[in-house]
């Protein structure tokens, strides 16, 4: 008998998983509740330019590549993947500028003309990073490393570098204060502080300098869209416009899901591509002390978005970061002429103006939000790159919420150092049988590609809980 599996979303989680079970006989059920695939990691079009819809800009390739494969596909018959020679930029409050490079060498004696000595330093931690990133990634594609793993891996001689800060990692780099900003700006794309970050946070600059930085020339929404045709052709079935109102469960066992539409559709396993604290506190009963640890976690908000029609190309510059100081979270301008110039549209290329905002902010209403956006918009900085401009569409954390169903306006929790350590959310529920997750609150990163491995790895426990 052929057994059905529910799915909650089809975001890069949910597609990734749905294909994974559907190519191992499984009769698999989507449901989403937006138009199409992929959530914040969709694209759409406004006024005929393409623009990515959510705060995705950089893949991790080799994380990608390895789901692909493991779905039995080839990513470069699938996707054209850009390498960015020019990764990005970062200008703080006092004005002077850090560039990051593709080419090693290019970003360390840009350093070094400017701070005597920190060339070499730069290289060094490279280097450091790129050893221990090595002997660690293969952790990446397990749902809980075993005592085992962890030894053949070498994890466990990297255990004191895992239980620090990316503030005590960049720390002992003795790199410029401005230089240390640049390489930790991602933690204000997370949500977090550099004192709050997990270490290998400092691997973005390895991997950066080895396999590469790189941007599907087809915008983000590309990778969901491929894998949603590869799971259709293998038969997966794909209900949109349909939200989940409750998973089902009947002694201690998910039996089903719940639409919004009154339906109950049963099914021999549950896999939730919703938020992961969402899915606890939202969809399915779980016991109080569960909760209230969950409530507790701090949630990240996707930041406000202004998705600007410009009339100049920008020549080199794909990422331009802003640090405006105050202890403020970064701004980001992102050109993607700089790669993909065919998106051009009657003299026009697509940007966005994106501003990480603070989920306690957020939660402040759509009229906090919308102010801040507003700030944003007024700053002079991104508007001495551009020539001409209009603004075609905004989203803030409650646009994004209504068009993508997010759990309290959030994209997943933050990823804090104490947080990774405690080993995410399972994949496998522990509390409730027959229920599984997939998405970034499962895996220690908030790449696309680790939403993609996420899914594989929640479908391979459904697997071997149902063979």
């Amino acid at each position: 008998m052929t057994r059905t599996i529910a799915i909650i979303g089809a975001g890069m989680g949910g597609l990734s998983a749905a294909l994974r079970l559907a190519q191992q006989g499984f009769r698999v059920l989507v449901f989403e509740a937006s138009a199409g695939p992929g959530g914040l990691a969709s694209s759409f079009e406004i006024d005929g330019l393409a623009f990515d819809a959510g705060p995705y800009i950089l893949l991790d390739r080799a994380g990608l590549e390895w789901s692909f494969e493991q779905l039995g596909l080839d990513l470069k018959s699938l996707i054209t993947l850009k390498h960015i020679e020019h990764v990005y930029q970062v200008e703080g409050e006092d004005g002077i500028r850090v560039r990051i490079f593709a080419d090693l060498d290019q970003t360390a004696e840009g350093f070094e003309s400017r701070w005597p000595g920190s060339g070499a330093r730069y290289r060094r931690f490279v280097h450091t990073t790129a050893r221990i990133h090595e002997r660690l990634r293969s952790l990446l594609y397990v749902s809980l490393p075993a005592p085992a793993e962890l030894v053949r891996s070498g994890a466990l001689l990297h255990f004191a570098f895992l239980l620090r800060s990316l503030e005590s990692v960049l720390k002992r780099t003795r790199l410029p204060k401005p230089v240390v900003e640049a390489l930790g700006i991602w933690t204000h794309v997370a949500g977090q502080t550099l004192d709050q970050a997990p270490s290998p946070l400092a691997f973005v600059p390895a991997l950066i300098h080895t396999t590469g930085a790189y941007y599907p020339v087809e915008g983000i929404g590309a990778i969901p869209r491929a894998l949603e045709r590869k799971a259709v052709e293998a038969g997966v079935e794909f209900r949109y416009g349909v939200g989940v109102r409750a998973i089902t469960c009947k002694d201690g066992r998910a039996r089903g899901i719940e639409t919004t539409q009154a339906e109950f559709v049963a099914a021999d396993a549950v896999l939730s591509n919703y938020s992961g604290v969402g899915t606890y506190l939202e969809l399915v009963e779980v016991r109080e002390s569960v909760r209230d640890r969950l409530r507790k976690l701090p949630l990240q908000s996707p930041g406000v978005c202004a998705y600007l029609a410009v009339r100049n190309k920008s020549e080199d510059l794909y990422l331009r970061f802003r640090l405006p100081g105050g202890g403020e979270m970064c701004r980001l301008l992102v050109t993607p002429s700089a790669i993909a110039p065919h998106l051009e549209r009657d003299g026009w290329w697509p940007a966005r103006l994106i501003a990480p905002m603070p989920h306690s902010l957020a939660e402040r209403g759509a009229e906090a939000q919308r102010e801040f956006l507003e700030r944003a918009l007024a700053e002079d900085w991104w508007r001495d790159q551009i020539r001409e401009h209009r603004v075609v569409g905004t989203r803030t954390p409650t646009e994004w919420s209504l068009r993508h169903n997010l759990y309290r306006e959030s994209m997943n929790p933050v990823m804090t150092s104490s947080f990774m350590r405690a080993g995410r959310i399972a994949h496998r529920s522990p509390w409730v049988k027959g229920l599984y997750l997939a998405g970034s609150s499962t895996h220690p990163g908030q790449w696309v590609s680790f939403c993609a491995i996420s899914g594989i790895l929640a479908a391979d426990k459904i697997r071997e809980d149902l063979a």
